[in-house]
């Protein structure tokens, strides 16, 4: 058996104990129109896309003599998958993310990962090579990637809150991150901005739950964090909802500042909305933002 085939084998074997995250994010992702996204292709794989004159670097062997032989440049026969674009994603899978408040509706944390996922497979699909940021999982294409990625959503991180990892980011490639960002608010700036600086322009979604926007709570609560490092227990929940929601409200509007400083767009998903929604959002904010 061949190293590919094993890598397939295993690969296929460990995802299959996630078939409702796959097949949810299946149907996610056929509910999004392909279109045209991105750059116009002639097809896929080692399909011819368009001559270019030869550059610093490139191999004597990559020169397309006949195409040459009609200029006085010399010209590089390029193929599709040497121009893709590489999509760099991360789903924030940190303990604060495993919140929902309602018992009937999807945890944060659910709801990042299907959107990320179904997001993973309509870029592959259309011919975008998509990796993980962090350096966790290199950019590629074709199925066998899909069910990289499922396996990687599928796991928790034990700490309270996640900042993005920008490490490993290709330069000039696109970005998505998912999150609450109710983390360490200078590292997620420290972030954007460490991928800013290598060209990276993307994507950075906001995933709350509605009562995180409403503050429902009155009298006595005992507020806890999602992994217990956090608590606070007071007799008048209702005295810290104005505070709660200005502290709110500035997070959101700093994460919008970050966000025009590094030419990312930014965008609010809660979890009472549709999938679809926040999926379709995404697709058309990265079409937007690409290079």
């Amino acid at each position: 058996m061949s190293n590919v085939t094993q890598l397939r084998v295993r690969a296929e074997a460990e995802a299959a104990v996630l078939p409702p995250l796959l097949a949810r994010a299946e149907q996610l992702a056929g509910t999004v129109l392909l279109g045209e996204h991105g750059r116009r292709r002639s097809g896929l794989g080692d399909d011819f896309w368009q001559y270019r004159p030869v550059r610093e670097g490139d191999m004597r062997r990559m020169i397309d003599w006949r195409r040459s032989g009609r200029s006085d440049e010399q010209f590089v026969r390029e193929k599709e998958w040497q121009i893709a674009q590489s999509v760099m994603l991360w789903c924030d899978q940190a303990a604060s993310m495993r919140f929902s408040g309602h018992k009937d509706r999807q945890e944060k944390a659910d709801r990042a990962r299907l959107m990320s996922l179904a997001l993973g497979i309509l870029l592959i699909r259309s011919g975008e090579r998509v990796g993980l940021t962090g350096g966790l999982l290199p950019p590629r294409r074709g199925e066998l990637q899909v069910l990289r990625l499922a396996e990687f959503f599928s796991k928790d991180a034990p700490d309270d809150y996640a900042a993005p990892e920008a490490r490993a980011m290709l330069p000039h490639a696109r970005a998505v991150f998912i999150s609450d960002f109710l983390g360490d608010i200078d590292a997620i700036e420290a972030a954007l901005t460490k991928a800013a600086d290598r060209g990276v322009r993307g994507v950075l979604l906001q995933v709350l739950d509605p009562v995180e926007e409403a503050f429902p709570y009155d009298g006595r609560a005992i507020f806890e964090s999602m992994g217990g490092s956090l608590r606070h227990e007071t007799l008048k929940a209702g005295e810290l909802r104005d505070r709660y929601l200005q502290r709110l409200a500035e997070r959101r509007a700093r994460l919008q500042e970050i966000c025009h400083v590094t030419s990312w767009r930014f965008g609010t998903h809660h979890t009472d909305h549709t999938a679809q929604e926040g999926l379709l959002w995404l697709w058309q904010a990265l079409d937007g933002g690409r290079g």
